[in-house]
């Protein structure tokens, strides 16, 4: 994958989010962190009850649980919406011409529902792959085979 002079790349799992900025050229990238932001992120059980709900039927005996929220799962998804946000004022501002996005299959799916159409129009590629916890030259090197 080309990697434009100048370009942003965003490299977000659920729990950390890397912004880089390209300040090589297409054929021999050099990534530069920009900003870089993590979820402090506990597990679901730290965060939730400890046993489902019950919901009763007002007619008759039946009865039912209620299934229990994921509230890691639920932080994890805001804080990919958030990051989402955070682009897509840059996008707005005019702040980058070109874009790549690099997260997990799942993780970039709750993204694509978050993107402006100012961020579309300035997106050069979409990667679906985890690499949140490489080093950058790796990054650089993966993105490159593409």
């Amino acid at each position: 994958m080309k990697i434009d002079h100048d370009a942003l790349v965003m490299v977000v799992d659920g729990g950390k989010m890397l912004l880089f900025r390209n300040h090589g050229d297409a054929s021999y990238p050099h990534l530069e962190v920009e900003e870089a932001l993590e979820l402090n992120n506990p597990p679901d059980h730290e965060q939730a009850s400890d046993a489902p709900g019950r919901a009763y039927s007002s007619v008759g005996t039946a009865r039912s649980a209620v299934e229990q929220t994921d509230f890691h799962e639920l932080e994890e998804m805001r804080f990919a919406a958030d990051a989402m946000d955070r682009l897509n004022n840059r996008a707005l501002a005019n702040d980058f011409e070109s874009l790549i996005i690099v997260a997990p299959p799942r993780t970039l799916g709750t993204l694509r529902k978050h993107y402006h159409k100012e961020l579309k129009t300035r997106l050069s590629g979409e990667v679906a792959k985890d690499l949140s916890g490489h080093p950058v030259s790796e990054i650089e090197e993966i993105l490159a085979q593409s």
